[in-house]
């Protein structure tokens, strides 16, 4: 090419476009589904299980005998058990629901290397975090052994402009979050799910959206048995 074709030749500019944040479910009733949490484009994992007859039955007893239950502690997979017996007592039903968490402690544990987990046990009868926002940790486990489960929104789905104060005072239904209710989706009662935060490796940007579900008036039957497990480093 002569130096006069090459000075008659169009000029482009390269652009660096700012890269485009793609983040997915995945979902399985398989708990290796956990695996997933690793991927890049991946911001939240599901477990989708059905919790036993008696693990459903322990809920609500539990529900009945400790109307104002919160406990928050530092667990691991071999100290949850005794935790719970003593912060509950040592009924069958206890007993039932903490071998349930045993296991759910091991298993985010193991999952992401740790020697121990933050295990908050909750009742609720209001909405505990009633906005959607995301988390400023790494990941977080959430399941709900009775009750409405936790709502969240895809992140293709989300102007995440329109968090925090970029609602501007209207509701996340109002504000332009989302487009439609539909965008909406929710955990079901018993479903384990892994939710990547904001924290996580260059996942700055794509922490998942997600807020308490709406409840009732504190009847029994609409409260909520929640329980999170966090990260604990030594």
């Amino acid at each position: 090419m002569s130096a006069l074709t090459a000075m008659n030749e169009p000029q482009f500019k390269c652009i660096a476009l700012p890269e485009m944040l793609i983040r997915h479910a995945s979902e399985s009733h398989e708990p290796a589904v956990f695996s997933d949490i690793y991927r890049d484009d991946i911001n939240i994992a599901i477990w989708q299980r059905k919790l036993s007859d008696q693990l459903v039955w322990a809920a609500n007893e539990i529900l009945k005998t400790h109307t104002r239950l919160e406990i928050a502690e530092v667990v691991t997979a071999t100290s949850v058990h005794s935790k719970l017996c003593k912060a509950l007592g040592e009924s069958d039903a206890v007993k039932v629901l903490s071998n349930d968490i045993t296991l759910l402690v091991d298993m985010f544990c193991c999952v992401f290397d740790l020697k121990k987990a933050g295990l908050r046990l909750t009742a609720l009868d209001r909405a505990m975090c009633p906005r959607f926002h995301f988390d400023r940790i790494p990941c977080r486990l959430v399941t709900t052994f009775h009750g409405v489960a936790t709502e969240w929104v895809p992140h293709q789905l989300v102007d995440r402009s329109k968090l925090g104060a970029g609602n501007q005072g209207k509701s996340d239904e109002q504000s332009g979050l989302f487009q439609s209710i539909d965008d909406i989706r929710q955990l079901n009662q018993g479903d384990v799910a892994l939710l990547k935060g904001e924290f996580w490796q260059d996942n700055e940007g794509a922490g998942l959206v997600h807020r308490s579900p709406v409840q009732g008036q504190g009847l029994i039957n609409e409260r909520r048995l929640l329980l999170t497990l966090d990260f604990i480093n030594d």
